[in-house]
C-alpha cells in the first residue's frame, strides 16, 4: 500500500500512517477498505495496491475501458492496447482525440494493460475484482509485462482533504475464484427489473440530414411492436445552442412531431449533448465565460465533432441554470427518453478538490435531478458513474456504415466508430446489463441502401444486439423491407424479448455464444475478425 499526496506544494509518499495522514485498513471477506484521515490540509494524488498474481500467456483478462464508447474486451497479455500518442500528432492535435479517452490522464506503454473498476481473468489462474468506491474514485487494474501482480491505482488526484476530514481512498472486492467473484459482484449489484424498448432513431440513415417531412414520414412506417421514436442530432442549429430549433428543418417546432409520436402510443425521445458546445454556436460566440479553463487558463477541447467541440464549465452556476432551462424546456414538449451524449466532456479537467469521478458523479446527479421521472439514456459516458443515475446506458462505441470503419479511422482513439468493436463491447459489457443500468448495444441496420455491411455482418448485429442488449434500435424504414428482412426482424424481436444467454467464451478470433429462446437451447460461432457467424445456425 502506498499513498502519494501534496503538501504546501511538496510531494510525498508514504506506506503507513505519519503526521499527516492516519492510514486505517480493514480487509475482511475478500473486501478491502482504505481510508485516511487528515491530521493537516493535503491534496491526494495517488493510492497504489498490489496483489501477487501469476500472469501467464494462456489467460485472457478482461479489460473495461474508461468510458462507454472506449474498447472493451477480454485480451491476451501479448496485446497491444491503442495508443493515440502513437498516432500523427498533427491530426491528434486539429481534432482533439485525446479528449475522448483517458490518455489525458493515464501514460500508455507497450508494457502495460489496464482496465477500470471492474476486472477478471479466466484460464490456468482466475480472479475477478470489482470497485465499491467508484462515486470517490476509479480503480485502475494493471497488468505490467513480465510482473506477477495485478497493480490497483485509486484515481484520487485532485482531492483536497482539510485538517480533520476523512475520505475512502479503496474500497474493493478481490476473489482469487471467477465464479465466486462473480457471485460477489451480482450480490452487490442485484439485477434491476428495466423494461425492454425497442425504438426508431433518425441518426444512422439521416444523420443531421432531419426535417418534419423526413421524420413524419419514418414514423409512420413503424408499426405496433415499437416503443420509441428518437429524434437525434440535426434539430437544433448548432450543438449547444438547445433553445434554438432550426425553422428551415422544422418551421413548426417539435411540439406536432412529440404529438404525432404521442397518438401514435410512441414514448418520444430527443438527444442532446449538454456538457458541449460547438464553436459555431451563439453560446460559444456570446458566453466564452461558461466554457471551461484547464490549468494553463485555455478554453478546454472536448473533441473535433461538428465544428469542433468545447466543454462547459459545469461548476458555473449560469451553466448549471442554462443545461437545466434546456432539459426542462424538452420536458415541456412532451419528450418522455433523453438520450444524453458526449457527457464524457465533464471529467477531462475535474472540478478543483475533487477526483475526476467525483466530478462526473456529481454532474451526472444532476442530470438526474433535472430530467426526475424520465427515461435517460446515457452517451459517451463513464460507466460506473451512470450506475443510479441513467436508467440505460450506451456501451459502445457508435455502429459504422463499415464493419470497421474507414482504414486511417483505425489509427486513432479507442473511441471511434466501429460496428467490429461495439459488437465485442455488447458482449462483454453484458456483464453489467441489468445490475448497473439496461445496456444499450446501439442499431442494427438490415436495410440496402446507404450502408457497407453485408449480409452476414448485418445478421450478426442484429441477432448480438438481440441477444445481449436491453435497448434494441433501427434507424432503417422498416415499410422498404422485403419479405427476407421483415422475417429477419421477426426473428431479432423474439431473440430480444424471449432470450437469455446462457454461456459465451472466446478462442482466437472466435465467440461461442450459448442461449436458450423459450427454453429451448441454441448456439453459434461468431467471427469477430469477419463480424459473421462462423457456420449456419
Amino acid at each position: 500500500m502506498e499513498i502519494i499526496y501534496r503538501k504546501n506544494g511538496k510531494k510525498y509518499k508514504i506506506k503507513e500512517s505519519n503526521d499527516d495522514l492516519f492510514i486505517d485498513v480493514h480487509i475482511v471477506n475478500n473486501r478491502t477498505i482504505v481510508k485516511l484521515i487528515a491530521n493537516e490540509d493535503v491534496e491526494l494524488i495517488k493510492a497504489k495496491d498490489s496483489i501477487p498474481f501469476n500472469i501467464t500467456l494462456k489467460d485472457r483478462y478482461f479489460l473495461n475501458g474508461y468510458q462507454s464508447w472506449t474498447d472493451t474486451n477480454e485480451y491476451s497479455v501479448l496485446k497491444r492496447l491503442r495508443n493515440i500518442n502513437k498516432s500523427p500528432h498533427i491530426i491528434v492535435h486539429k481534432y482533439a482525440m485525446k479528449a475522448y479517452g483517458d490518455s489525458l490522464f493515464y501514460k500508455y506503454s507497450i508494457r502495460k494493460l489496464h482496465g477500470y473498476d471492474v476486472f477478471y481473468s479466466k484460464g490456468q489462474n482466475e480472479s475477478f475484482i470489482f470497485n465499491l468506491n467508484y462515486k470517490n474514485a476509479y480503480l485502475l487494474v494493471e497488468i505490467i509485462k513480465g510482473k506477477n501482480q495485478l497493480f490497483l491505482t485509486s484515481d484520487v488526484n485532485g482531492i483536497s482533504l482539510d485538517k480533520g476530514e476523512s475520505i475512502v481512498v479503496f474500497d474493493y472486492y478481490f476473489s482469487n475464484n471467477y465464479h465466486s467473484g462473480l457471485e460477489a459482484f451480482n450480490s452487490y449489484f442485484p439485477k434491476k427489473e428495466l423494461p425492454k424498448i425497442f425504438g426508431y432513431t433518425s441518426w444512422y440513415n439521416h444523420y443531421q440530414n432531419i426535417n418534419e417531412d423526413i421524420l413524419s414520414n419514418d414514423l409512420e412506417a413503424l408499426d405496433d411492436r415499437f416503443d420509441l421514436f428518437q429524434i437525434d442530432d440535426g434539430y437544433q442549429t448548432f450543438v449547444g445552442d438547445w433553445l434554438d430549433v432550426d425553422k428551415n428543418k422544422f418551421p413548426n417546432g417539435l411540439e406536432p412531431i412529440v404529438q404525432q409520436i404521442h397518438q401514435k402510443g410512441l414514448k418520444a425521445g430527443i438527444w442532446l449533448a449538454p456538457f458541449v458546445v460547438e464553436k459555431n454556436s451563439y453560446v460559444f460566440n456570446n458566453h466564452q465565460d461558461w466554457i471551461k479553463k484547464d490549468y494553463k487558463g485555455k478554453l478546454v477541447r472536448a473533441g473535433g465533432n461538428w465544428s469542433g467541440q468545447y466543454a462547459l464549465d459545469l461548476d458555473n452556476k449560469e451553466v448549471k441554470e442554462y443545461i437545466k432551462d434546456c432539459l426542462l424546456n424538452y420536458v415541456e414538449m412532451g419528450f418522455d427518453f433523453f438520450k444524453l451524449d458526449f457527457l464524457y466532456a465533464a471529467g477531462i479537467v475535474p472540478s478543483e478538490g475533487k477526483s475526476r469521478a467525483q466530478t462526473q458523479r456529481e454532474v451526472y446527479e444532476f442530470l438526474r435531478e433535472v430530467l426526475k421521472g424520465k427515461i435517460i439514456l446515457g452517451c459517451g459516458a463513464n460507466i460506473v458513474n451512470s450506475i443510479d443515475n441513467f436508467d440505460y446506458l450506451r456501451i459502445g462505441p457508435d455502429v459504422s456504415l463499415y464493419f470497421d470503419d474507414v482504414f486511417f479511422m483505425r489509427l486513432f482513439h479507442r473511441e471511434r466508430i466501429s460496428t467490429k468493436v461495439t459488437i465485442q463491447n455488447t458482449i462483454y459489457r453484458s456483464l453489467f446489463n441489468q445490475r448497473f443500468f439496461g445496456n444499450d448495444p446501439d442499431v442494427f441496420l438490415l436495410r440496402d441502401d446507404n450502408i457497407s455491411l453485408n449480409k452476414e455482418q448485418k445478421l450478426a448485429l442484429a441477432t448480438v444486439n438481440a441477444l445481449f442488449g436491453n435497448i434494441l434500435m433501427t434507424s432503417d424504414n422498416i415499410a422498404s423491407y422485403d419479405e427476407e428482412k421483415k422475417q429477419i426482424l421477426d426473428n431479432t424481436l423474439r431473440l430480444f424479448k424471449q432470450s437469455m444467454v446462457t454461456c459465451f467464451y472466446k478462442n482466437r478470433d472466435i465467440i461461442h455464444v450459448d442461449y436458450e429462446v423459450d427454453g429451448v437451447g441454441d448456439q453459434f460461432n461468431y467471427n469477430t475478425r469477419k463480424g459473421a457467424f462462423e457456420y449456419d445456425r
